[in-house]
């Protein structure tokens, strides 16, 4: 693969949460952004992801901002609601268009898409952006139970790359989390160990 190769990675975001959970390890973004900018030259990085505007608290917000600030193009909408045929409430929040778009509009600066996502509907897109020359890898795993990419996308992928073989270069390190819990108890103010009513001598 030459250094001089142009690349673009798309992350659907919620798909490529949903798989790594089912691989059990975390995204380390910071490295994956590395990882991508090792040895070819990164155009953009881009992540897709719905989010809930009116929450009082979104658990993916401190995520979009990291990413915002440290190299990714972050495309979000809000999510929408609606009752179903049998009156159950449904949250739709599908970034499709947007990623398709974004990489119709890249094609022309790249050589080489990498998509995270399994998503069966991205086949089209894949088909019209090799038509323009550009070679397509598609991540997502097969090593689940089930696997977590639809077979069409596989079969049109230039490249399949299984998420499980990158996740030592991608993952986070599983004692970060434990030495950063750790780091946040130790900035805590140290806690009285006397009871009620005890005094110092």
């Amino acid at each position: 693969m030459s250094s001089r190769e142009r690349i673009a990675v798309f992350i659907d975001g919620v798909n490529l949460y949903a798989t790594a959970k089912a691989l059990v390890f975390d995204i380390d973004y910071k490295r994956l952004l590395r990882h991508f900018e090792q040895q070819r030259r990164l155009v953009r990085a881009y992540y897709y992801t719905a989010i809930i505007e009116d929450a009082e608290y979104s658990s993916i917000r401190p995520l979009i901002d990291w990413l915002d600030y440290n190299g990714y193009a972050v495309v979000t909408k809000p999510t929408k609601e609606f009752v179903d045929f049998l009156g159950r409430r449904k949250v739709k929040g599908n970034m499709t268009i947007e990623l398709a778009v974004n990489a119709m509009e890249t094609a022309g600066h790249i050589d080489h898409m990498v998509l995270f996502s399994g998503d069966g509907d991205f086949r089209s897109l894949v088909v019209a952006i090799q038509r323009k020359g550009v070679r397509v890898s598609v991540i997502s795993t097969i090593t689940t139970r089930l696997p977590m990419i639809a077979d069409e996308l596989r079969r049109q992928a230039d490249e399949f790359i299984d998420l499980v073989n990158l996740a030592g270069s991608i993952g986070r390190d599983p004692n970060e989390r434990a030495d950063r819990a750790q780091r946040f108890q130790d900035r805590l103010p140290a806690t009285s160990s006397k009871t009620d009513g005890e005094e110092d001598d």
